[in-house]
Order: C-alpha cells, then structure tokens, then sequence
C-alpha cells in the first residue's frame, strides 16, 4: 500500500502543479457561481439552487453546469 504524500515530501513541481489546479477549480467555480446568478431562470435547465449545489463537486460540477446547465439561446435571424 502506498503511503499518501504530503505537502513537505512533494517536489517544487508538484506543489506548483497542486497549487495552479486548485486555482483553476476555485477559478471555474467562481465563474460559474456568477453565471448562475446573472441568468435568468428561464434560461437554465432545472433549478439555481441545484446546480449551485453540484458547483461545489470538483471540477465535474461547474463544467456540467456550462455543458449541461444552460439552455442555448437561438441566434437572431437576420433579414
């Protein structure tokens, strides 16, 4: 079984590897927290609070969200 690394027994790299994901996550989650509150309702696929809630789930969560969450609007025709 393998022991779990902790922070001190990382190299330089992987911290700074550890250290971007979790930005980029807290990053894309905080993007589509603001998404979610400047939508309309009417424009998103099931309820706010639920997909608030699943924002929270790493990284699946809020790139669900922008897959899955949002209705596409249609483009205007032009004449």
């Amino acid at each position: 079984m393998k022991k779990k690394k902790s922070w001190k027994d990382m190299t330089p790299g992987q911290r700074r590897v550890t250290i971007v994901a979790g930005a980029l996550e807290f990053g894309l989650m905080l993007a589509a927290q603001r998404s979610i509150s400047k939508t309309p309702a009417a424009q998103i696929r099931g309820s706010k609070a639920l997909w608030r809630a699943a924002c929270f789930i790493n990284f699946f969560g809020p790139v669900g969200y922008f897959v899955f969450g949002r209705r596409r609007s249609t483009p205007a025709h032009s004449a």
